[in-house]
Parts: structure tokens; C-alpha cells; sequence
């Protein structure tokens, strides 16, 4: 948790959040934890009643449901006690609500047990985790996410499909269009929302461009620490979903949301610095690649195969990380401004050397995705694993395919010792168990498919 004075509190909040405020009392406080799926969960209170310093839990049991609400029996003692897990808010997370109808603060918390220890299950303490095992190298990543979404009209039956909300000019916006200026003026009043709220809130946008996909925005965050861009694409998420309601559209972060277009990715750019030099880990003097920066790509290539499901959580993550997924690499391959390579190497100077992970998608909890994907990197270049020979060519079909379906990936997933020691046994056969029981409640499910196409014809 970060330090902070916790005596007159309110005086110390943001300059974004005074400005947002103009001098009006805080309604309330929100305190929340981001939980497996990554959505928010907490405690709302009056202002009155919050103390930065007070003592509030949650039942740990938050962390037994699937994506569904259903809760699932594992292998874990006395399960049903339901043990408190203690919430201590970090106050450099403290932001604005701005969608709230009167000046209201949102701050995320850090989770323990009750003797002081961080809980090893909870999302923000993994990539807490691994950034002191890069720290004890002497090392700091460094991270930028892109974040692709989908607008859509509002979806009130499951089994209709999803939908272009129209436009500005009355019609729905043509597929395909990347980077079009037009069809990202169509949907100004929402854009126009995202970025106020953004704003109110202090997170930080790089750029903002429509994507291939008919109503897929893409927005760029700005490189940093990986803890505080996982909390941003954190807020981000809620951000732009109540930013889409306030406009009478849904967003989305589906990895394939419709049958016809492109998925959604989080791609994560990577880089590590020397915390004593503040240099570039992966570039010698004379501006050439570094032996760890290959270490780091051979790691990722060897350990990302195995925690797939860590950043495709879902049956229909899937369908994105397929070879005729539309946009989305089905590999693992590398090369230098490769964009069908899962792995690809930025064009850039030896300060700027990195490597873009294209393989998250944007469904992931992205303080997990994160620290997993720093985590191969991590085991890379400490086991010294030399990378496969870089693609010379366009890879549509590799010798070394992604898992097809949630299934494959979980059985990869239980043997991968390595990995799953460096991010946490508990976390892990936690993690493991959730994705099992989604997966069998899916297969169970009949499908619109199934019913139109079986019903009267088999």
C-alpha cells in the first residue's frame, strides 16, 4: 500500500478532484477491490463514516463465483466459513466519480488476512508480486496498454445478436473503417464523455482510434508502472461503460462480441529498466539488443503457452485467438513490425526497445494478464531460454498453435509448475477450479445455433 498522510484526508485529494468537486462536499466514498473477473467490488458509505486508516472486510467467499454468480465447491479447507479479508484503501488510487450525481470518491484497496498478511488470491497482490521479484533483480518493467472495446445498441435479450448503435448521421457505421476520423466523429457525444470523465478522474489517454471492427473504439494509455496502468484500465472499464449508458449504448470488452468482426485485445507493450541506471535492460551501449531481451522474448514464447487462460478467460476468448479470428494472432511467434506474430518488436530507438504482447484479450482482468505476461518474461531471462528464430514472413498458420478452446488451455495451465509456482499455488488452483466450473456450466448451455439449425433438421 502506498504511504500517505491519513490526517485531513480530504485536503490531500487530487488536483483533478478538486477541480471536479468546485468546492462542494463528498457525497460519498466508494471503496473497492478489483475481484477475479475484474470488476469492482466493495463498500459504499457516507463521507462521515471513511477513514483511510478504518478497519473494513469483505467475505473472501467474493472470490468463489463465476463469471455467472453460481458459486463452486474446491478443494479448499473449511471453504463456507467465509473468513473475513481485511480492505485498506490506497489513497494514490483515490479519484472521482463522475458519473455520480453529487461530488463522490472511488479509492481501491489493497486485501490481507486478519494477521497482516497480503491475500495471495487477490489480483492486485500478484502483480505486487511480481513486481518485487523484478525489483529484487535490480529491475523495474515498464508497460503501456491499448484498449479495444465495442459500442453496441443496448443488448435486452441474450439471444438477439450484437448490434451497431447508429450515429450521428442517422445510419449505422461501415465496418472496417481503422483509424477513419469519420467514424469516430459518429460517435462523438460518447467519446466526448469518455474523455471528460477521464479527465475528472486524472487517468491519462495516449491516443484514441477507431478500430477495424464496425463501432470498435481503441484507446492508448501512456507507458508507466504496471501496478498503476492495471489500476487504470481497472477504472477505465467502468469508466467507459457508464460513459456509453449516459449515451444509451453499451460498450463491451468481449474478446468477440459479433460473429463477423475483429475481437478486442489488450495489447501490452513491455519493456524493463535498471532501477540504479534507469537504462533500458534490453539494449547494450552501442544501441543493439541485449541477451535478456532475447531471454525475455524466449520466455515468453515457452511460458505464455501455458497460462493462456490467464489472459483468455473465457469460451468465447477463444474465438478472437483463432487463425481466422480476424485481426488477432493465433501464436506465439515473434518478429520485428509483425502485427500477425502474437509477440511483435515496435520499430524504435535502443531507449524504446520492447516487446508488444498482442495475445490478451480485452476480457482479461488486467492486473492478472499483466503479471502473468511480466512473469514469462521474468522466468525468461532468468532461465536464459533462447527464443525461437524470428518470423520472416506473415504467420497465419503456426507449427505451434494457441489452445483452441478454454478446455485445451486449462490442461496446459495445470502442468505449467514453473509459472504457477512464481505467481502463487493457491492463486492458482483457485483460478484453475472458477475457469473448470465455467467451462462445464458452458457446455451445458444449448446454443441459438443448436436450436436453429438441430431443432427440426436432425
Amino acid at each position: 500500500m502506498s504511504s500517505y498522510d491519513k490526517s485531513n484526508w480530504q485536503d490531500r485529494l487530487s488536483d483533478e478532484f478538486i477541480t471536479y468537486a468546485k468546492g462542494e462536499k463528498i457525497d460519498g466514498v466508494e471503496c473497492i477491490v478489483p475481484d477475479l473477473v475484474g470488476t469492482s467490488r466493495g463498500k459504499t458509505m457516507p463521507t462521515v463514516k471513511f477513514q483511510p486508516d478504518a478497519e473494513m472486510a469483505l467475505p473472501i467467499s467474493l472470490f468463489y463465483q463465476t463469471i455467472s454468480g453460481e458459486y463452486v465447491d474446491m478443494d479448499i479447507d473449511n471453504q463456507w466459513l467465509e473468513k473475513d479479508i481485511v480492505l485498506k484503501p490506497d489513497m494514490a488510487t483515490a479519484c472521482a466519480i463522475p458519473w455520480a450525481e453529487d461530488p463522490s470518491l472511488q479509492v481501491i484497496c489493497d486485501m490481507f488476512n486478519r494477521d497482516g498478511t497480503p491475500l495471495a488470491i487477490a489480483p492486485r497482490t500478484i502483480l505486487q508480486n511480481i513486481m518485487q521479484a523484478y525489483a529484487d533483480k535490480g529491475w523495474k518493467p515498464v508497460i503501456a496498454p491499448e484498449l479495444e472495446f465495442y459500442l453496441t445498441t443496448p443488448n435486452l435479450d441474450p439471444n438477439d445478436p450484437i448490434e451497431t448503435p447508429v450515429g450521428r448521421t442517422g445510419r449505422k457505421v461501415p465496418s472496417r473503417q481503422v483509424y477513419s476520423m469519420v467514424a469516430v466523429d459518429e460517435y462523438g457525444p460518447v467519446i466526448d464523455t469518455i474523455y471528460d470523465y477521464a479527465e475528472h478522474q486524472g487517468l491519462s489517454i495516449d491516443t484514441l482510434i477507431q478500430e477495424g471492427g464496425a463501432g470498435q473504439i481503441e484507446i492508448n494509455l501512456m507507458h508507466g508502472d504496471p501496478l498503476h496502468l492495471a489500476d487504470q484500465v481497472f477504472y477505465f472499464k467502468r469508466t467507459i461503460r457508464e460513459a456509453a449508458l449516459k449515451n444509451n449504448v453499451f460498450a463491451t470488452f468481449m474478446a468477440k462480441p459479433k460473429r463477423d468482426e475483429p475481437g478486442s485485445a489488450m495489447h501490452v507493450h513491455q519493456s524493463v529498466v535498471d532501477t540504479k541506471t534507469g537504462q533500458n535492460i534490453f539494449s547494450n551501449a552501442d544501441g543493439s539488443e541485449t541477451e535478456l531481451f532475447r531471454w525475455f522474448i524466449g520466455g515468453s514464447q515457452k511460458y505464455l503457452m501455458q497460462i493462456v487462460p490467464l489472459l483468455a478467460p473465457y469460451v468465447n476468448s477463444y474465438r478472437r485467438i483463432t487463425v481466422d479470428g480476424q485481426s488477432a494472432p493465433a501464436n506465439l511467434e515473434w518478429a520485428t513490425d509483425n502485427r500477425t506474430t502474437g509477440l511483435r518488436v515496435p520499430h524504435s530507438g535502443p531507449e524504446g526497445r520492447r516487446l508488444e504482447n498482442r495475445v490478451i484479450g480485452m476480457d482479461c482482468n488486467p492486473y492478472i494478464a499483466i503479471a502473468a505476461s511480466l512473469a514469462c518474461g521474468y522466468l525468461g531471462m532468468l532461465n536464459k531460454v533462447e527464443p525461437r528464430a524470428e518470423a520472416m514472413k506473415e504467420v497465419w498458420e503456426a507449427e505451434i498453435a494457441l489452445p483452441a478452446s478454454l478446455r485445451e488451455a486449462l490442461e496446459l495451465f495445470a502442468e505449467a509448475d514453473d509459472i504457477r509456482a512464481l505467481l502463487g499455488q493457491e492463486f492458482c488452483r483457485l483460478y484453475e477450479q472458477i475457469k473448470q466450473a465455467e467451462n462445464e456450466e458452458y457446455q451445458r448451455e444449448i446454443s441459438p445455433w443448436e436450436r436453429r439449425h438441430l431443432l427440426l433438421n436432425v
